[in-house]
């Protein structure tokens, strides 16, 4: 029965992480692995009726940290190796052209064929949609100046195509993951929002060492909570 839990967890998400998971089970196990995580997969499907949860006429500032908790099971995976979070992944608001936009470092959704995992830039509306979100979260900085000086960080590391880190490596910023593409900005500006707290991320065949959780974010005195909502349908 363990062995069928993994599997459903691995057969329902495209992650790179899960993936890595997966090709870790024994070869003996390959045909029945390749059997049950088709059937699961094929049973599988989004919602046709997606709305951002993101109640309406909430306001975003430049700096902003924003966290979702996701609809899928690389989501779960992610807050049961956080201790059981509430959030598992994170993006920061940039401002393009006057408009505030969502730049975060995310795997397996690519805005067109053949796009590669990487640092992206969205609507608000899209980071929260209940495609990708069930809940959410606004964290602010208190030093407006600070905040903006993160966000145009944030923007150029969106504008330099930097790819998603499949490693989860924090040392290594020619590639980044969500939470330490957030972290990292701060940090340029002198501002340390982890708290110095990293975490061994354990999941099944896999394991990483020192990575920052969005959850993480929670626990930084200087970060305001804005306003915390859910998925009311």
């Amino acid at each position: 029965m363990v062995y069928f839990r993994l599997l459903r967890i691995f057969a329902e998400t495209n992650s790179k992480l899960m993936r890595k998971a997966l090709l870790s089970i024994p070869k003996k196990f390959g045909l029945l692995t390749f059997i049950i995580v088709c059937i699961l997969t094929a049973c599988s499907k989004k919602d046709e009726k997606a709305h951002c949860i993101m109640p309406a006429g909430t306001t975003l500032e430049e700096g902003d940290i924003v966290l979702r908790k996701g609809t899928g099971l690389t989501s779960r995976a992610v807050r049961i190796a956080d201790g059981g979070s509430d959030f598992s992944h994170c993006g920061i608001i940039v401002d393009s052209c006057g408009r505030k936009m969502v730049v975060h470092a995310v795997p397996d959704e690519p805005d067109f064929e053949g796009d590669v995992d990487r640092v992206k830039m969205e609507r608000p509306e899209d980071f929260f949609s209940t495609i990708r979100a069930s809940k959410g979260c606004v964290l602010r900085y208190q030093d407006k100046e600070t905040a903006e000086k993160s966000a145009r960080l944030a923007y150029g590391i969106y504008k330099r195509c930097t790819l998603f880190d499949d490693d989860y490596n924090d040392s290594d910023t020619t590639k980044m993951y969500c939470s330490q593409l957030v972290a990292h900005v701060y940090q340029k500006c002198g501002i340390d929002i982890t708290n110095g707290i990293r975490h061994d991320a354990i999941l099944p065949g896999v394991k990483f060492s020192h990575v920052i959780y969005p959850s993480d974010f929670l626990r930084c005195r200087r970060l305001k909570r804005i306003v915390t909502f859910q998925d009311a349908q």
